[in-house]
């Protein structure tokens, strides 16, 4: 999955009806061309082809004023909310996930029940603690990266990741069950 999936269609969702330059706009001024994937181009060939797929149904409604094809508005479709949630979701609870995903999932978080976000951050924890687990069955970080030479560099890289991508996740959950944010 790419992020910018999971952009198009919240920002579309926000909206409930969005036109390409609208959804554009809200990502760039979340800033997430900085962080994905998304850029122009990206986003209006997501846009199509989820459409094409779909996940949105496409309306065009007015001429260009500039002599190019109609302006388009998207909507959602019962299947684009369904991928929708299924995007947000996955990326919440699964440790392996690419930071722009889990970033664009964070920025979404709120569209979920409060305990529905703890339940998959919780599992996102538990799953970071397992791949830890398996990290630490062929290298043991107290012993130091010398002992795999200098791929024992990675094998401290992943311990590393995993424990601060876990100890992020806790605090996250520790605010959220504090009452943080209005959710769905």
């Amino acid at each position: 999955m790419s992020a910018i999936r999971l952009l198009v269609l919240g920002a579309v969702r926000q909206h409930g009806r969005a036109h390409g330059y609208q959804v554009r706009n809200d990502l760039e001024y979340w800033g997430a061309h900085e962080w994905s994937n998304a850029k122009p181009g990206s986003i209006y060939h997501a846009l199509k082809q989820m459409a094409k797929q779909g996940l949105l149904h496409a309306h065009d409604i007015a001429p260009s004023t500039a002599g190019g094809p109609p302006r388009t508005e998207y909507e959602m479709t019962e299947a684009g909310t369904a991928e929708y949630f299924k995007l947000l979701r996955d990326s919440l609870s699964q440790y392996d996930r690419k930071v722009d995903e889990l970033s664009a999932a964070i920025g979404f978080i709120v569209d979920l029940p409060r305990e529905e976000a703890v339940a998959l951050l919780k599992e996102r924890v538990r799953g970071l603690e397992e791949w830890r687990e398996s990290v630490t069955e062929y290298y043991t970080p107290a012993d130091g990266p010398e002992q795999l030479g200098h791929i024992g560099e990675i094998m401290n890289m992943w311990v590393n990741a995993a424990d601060t991508g876990a100890d992020w996740t806790r605090g996250l959950i520790e605010r959220i069950e504090g009452g943080a944010y209005v959710f769905a």
